[in-house]
């Protein structure tokens, strides 16, 4: 196998295969705490797509990493076939729904996910 290019911040990529939001090995840090570790994910354009998990896994954090408001430390963040680490997240064309106005807390997350 030949060594992959990987393009760099803001370049699209003109093949046609990326899908909608990738993360490639992403991680991300506070401090000496790891929050992310190696994370992959590959959501085609269009495809409903849920993180589900514990308090504390990490699903806040990704969602920020997509939209710009965390910086991986290593890894990249592509959307639609855009490498956008390092690019502001007003320049990302992303928007972000805070968990608290999204959910309905008097129902269980089957519940949630069957209503949306």
């Amino acid at each position: 196998m030949g060594a992959v290019t990987r393009p760099e911040p803001g370049v699209e990529t003109t093949d046609g295969t990326d899908p909608g939001v990738t993360l490639d090995g992403v991680s991300v840090t506070f401090g000496g705490v790891t929050a992310l570790r190696d994370v992959s994910i590959a959501v085609e354009d269009g495809e409903f797509f849920t993180l589900v998990g514990p308090s504390g896994c990490g699903k806040t954090t990704t969602l920020r990493a997509i939209a710009g408001f965390e910086t991986p430390v290593d890894g990249h963040v592509r959307i639609g076939g855009r490498r956008v680490d390092g690019v502001p997240p007003e320049e990302r064309d992303v928007g972000i729904v805070f968990q608290n106005y999204a959910l309905f807390p008097h129902m269980s997350v089957r519940e949630n996910v069957a209503y949306g």
